[in-house]
């Protein structure tokens, strides 16, 4: 960042002839002494910067593998000392740098494999978006109760960052770092949006409640300080009921496969037919450890995203190869295939293959990852990197949800990338999913916690729509989720393995499940409604 930037985003001083820059009064007095020595003076400049970018190291700290979901909060709390009462530009700077703590760290395994050029891009315009987001925060902190406006705005932000630019991109959103959080049961209420915005008022509550407590203030500044921490607590021990795992709909026996890649990284699919033939021999044994006794033969199996990279359709040994584990197992199988029709884009598809029939119904993955598989912009991004060639076909979306009847149960196709989305996950369920599977393929990106972080979404959404997750992935982390977001079996990562698991049918919808949106365009309502209100103040201070 440049030094203007960093000025803008440390301690400077509000123009004293614009009442609306002015500090708020409840802010300590300035230190009227001489400034000192100039080393103490770049000491006072970047400490607001640097504990930003701290925020941002904590915040990255609280998301999985790590468990510690308390941290959030924390992050939070010293993110809103950084931003309160700052003139706008500063909170931008600040938030830049927050961002930057928090997403260096996190996405670093977007880089996996092909370099740091487009991990570094995506961090940058994601930290840019998270300033926009921390300017708003900077600008409604002047406001009585300045917690919640905060909150609301940044979702407002998480709302931004999901849909622009290029369909979006959800990772960071802080529900998806709760997932073994006293937040959790909100995930039903409210969906990710009222989790997220409960770990952003606790954040800044904590901060408030501490500055409110530093001096002789108000009993009503202290009151809603306290609120703004007790209330986010209060909501999810009310929410608790919404959380179960009981059967509605009976049980069935589930099987989810993780064949293993021959390596990891962007080349394991350059031995695509050794893939195929790992899963397809998984299930092959899975089948004789049913015969033999070892294990309860289930109603249905679900492999992994692009455990068939090659079209079945179009070439007959592959089709071979599937209907043969599929008849050895003897019960419906979901295939991750991708179909390369003659003309038009590549389909990242989900295949329903009866043991008796072949292949029959299909899902077409809806969320496409731009700059994985598709490329926005191909010729100018080459210019930075030649990486983009590797994708030399882009995938086309699907356009309606897959929901396949898989022994008399609706399984739900949530393809990978998708579940980071919203909307994807919801319009499933409302589909008539009673259980989400989330076939994913991480071997792109090795043993990074790339794998770990997706996981924590699975647990959110099981949460969120009271459902059983399934989720088999070519290389690992495969696992089953209960619908209160247990994880009951898991796989090592880079391991052929099965795991079979008894799991309850749920056919209600939450809270989450039934309004979707609804909380979410709420809290943008009262973003909105902060950001108005802060710009009347200063409009009405200038005049």
């Amino acid at each position: 960042m440049s030094s203007s930037a960093t000025r803008a985003a440390g301690n400077e001083s509000p123009n004293p002839a614009d009442p609306s820059e002015a500090e708020p009064a409840t802010e300590p007095a300035r230190d009227a002494s001489p400034a000192g020595s100039p080393a103490r003076r770049w000491a006072e400049r970047l400490t607001r910067p640097a504990l930003a970018a701290a925020s941002g190291v904590l915040l990255y700290l609280s998301f999985p593998s790590r468990p510690l979901w308390w941290l959030a909060p924390v992050a939070l709390a010293l993110l809103g000392w950084c931003l309160y009462g700052r003139r706008a530009r500063a909170g931008f700077g600040l938030g830049v740098l927050h961002g930057l703590g928090f997403l260096l760290p996190l996405l670093v395994w977007t880089g996996e494999g092909v370099g740091p050029v487009p991990w570094l891009a995506l961090v940058t315009l994601e930290s840019l978006l998270i300033g926009l987001t921390t300017l708003g925060i900077a600008l409604v902190s002047r406001l009585p109760g300045w917690p919640l406006w905060g909150a609301a705005v940044w979702i407002a932000g998480e709302a931004l960052r999901a849909r622009a630019p290029f369909g979006g991109f959800s990772w960071g959103k802080l529900a998806f770092g709760q997932p073994d959080g006293v937040f959790l049961p909100l995930a039903a209420l409210g969906g990710t949006p009222l989790l997220s915005f409960a770990v952003a008022l606790c954040g800044f509550g904590l901060y408030e409640a501490v500055r409110v407590g530093a001096g002789t203030r108000r009993a009503t500044a202290a009151l809603l300080a306290a609120t703004a921490v007790a209330a986010p607590l209060a909501g999810a021990l009310a929410a608790r009921p919404l959380v179960s795992d009981a059967a509605e709909d009976g049980t069935v026996v589930a099987a989810v496969i993780q064949g293993n890649v021959p390596r990891a990284g962007f080349d394991f699919n350059a031995q695509r037919r050794q893939v195929l033939d790992n899963h397809a021999n998984r299930t092959i044994q899975l089948a004789q450890d049913v015969k033999a006794g070892r294990v309860p033969k289930p109603d249905f199996v679900v492999w992994p995203e692009n455990s068939s990279d090659i079209d079945p359709y179009a070439e007959q040994d592959a089709y071979d190869v599937i209907d043969k584990a599929v008849k050895a197992i003897g019960v419906p199988v979901a295939i991750g295939s991708v179909l390369a029709p003659e003309t038009g884009p590549l389909r990242n598809t989900m295949i329903l293959w009866d043991p008796v029939k072949g292949p029959t119904d299909t899902y077409d993955k809806r969320k496409i990852q731009p700059f994985g598989e598709r490329i926005p912009m191909r010729s100018f991004v080459r210019l930075f990197s030649s990486d983009v060639d590797r994708v030399r076909r882009d995938f086309g979306p699907g356009k309606e949800p897959g929901v396949f009847a898989m022994a008399g149960t609706g399984v739900g196709m949530v393809t990978c990338y998708e579940a980071a989305f919203d909307d994807a996950v919801r319009s499933t369920v409302q589909a008539g999913a009673q259980v989400i599977a989330v076939p994913s393929n991480n071997a792109t990106f090795g043993r990074t916690e790339m794998t770990y972080q997706q996981l924590a979404m699975d647990r959110v959404r099981a949460v969120e729509h009271s459902r059983t997750v399934l989720v088999p992935v070519t290389s690992g982390v495969s696992a089953v989720i209960r619908p209160d977001g247990t994880i009951v079996q898991q796989t090592e990562m880079f391991t052929a393995d099965a795991l079979i698991a008894e799991i309850p049918l749920r056919s209600g919808q939450t809270p989450a499940t039934r309004f979707g949106p609804v909380v979410e365009y709420v809290l943008l309502a009262v973003a909105a409604a902060g950001l108005g209100w802060s710009l009347a103040r200063r409009f009405t201070k200038a005049s």
